[in-house]
């Protein structure tokens, strides 16, 4: 048992009635996807009164990633294409993830949800997958959940994805350009999985 002062002992009691230390969270992969088209300040400027320097003061941004509507890109497929390295970058197989947590304001369908969908596109077996409606806080309520079933021992490998497509539901008039110079689309992806290292 670690010794703490009184009032922080830090205990988990396991299926044997032992007392161990904590089981925390941690992020054993990352993996992230952006779309191939590049929208540049520049090309901002053609669809709007707008300009480099006008953005690059207000944001720092220069250039953002959207969607081509000739691709495939969606929510759930630049999802599942993070996912995919975060999976490799966690050292694990499809397989081994057994819960899905998706965070995104703008899903491909309003159902079925983007979790299953990333489910279906990875191959994966039925397991429980809950979608997050929430835009720019989603991850972090997504990563609230996921540490949550962590701690409880539900899951060993949760597999958390965000993302965005922005560029769909953008006003890329002059009336917009407060907003939509600053978003762009794509995802991010993590693993969490149990530790007990501080």
């Amino acid at each position: 048992i670690n010794h703490y002062p009184l009032g922080f002992q830090r205990f988990r009691l396991n299926l044997y009635g032992n007392i161990s230390d904590m089981i925390r969270t941690k992020i054993g992969g990352t993996g992230h996807y952006v779309p191939e088209n590049v929208v540049t300040n520049d090309d901002l400027s053609k669809m709007m009164e707008t300009n480099d320097a006008w953005i690059q003061e207000r944001t720092g941004i220069k250039e953002r990633r959207w969607i081509d509507p000739k691709t495939d890109d969606s929510p759930s497929t630049m999802g599942t294409k993070a996912a995919r390295m975060a999976i490799k970058n966690a050292g694990i197989t499809p397989e081994d993830v057994d819960f899905i947590i998706f965070a995104t304001l703008s899903p491909d369908y309003y159902f079925p949800g983007p979790g299953v969908m990333v489910q279906e596109q990875l191959g994966i077996s039925t397991i429980g997958a809950l979608d997050v409606r929430n835009q720019c806080s989603g991850f972090l309520y997504g990563l609230s959940v996921g540490d949550a079933f962590i701690k409880a021992g539900t899951y060993k490998n949760i597999l958390l994805i965000g993302a965005e497509n922005h560029s769909g539901g953008l006003d890329k008039t002059t009336r917009g350009r407060g907003v939509s110079v600053i978003f762009g689309d794509g995802a991010g992806a993590v693993v969490l999985q149990p530790t007990e290292a501080d």
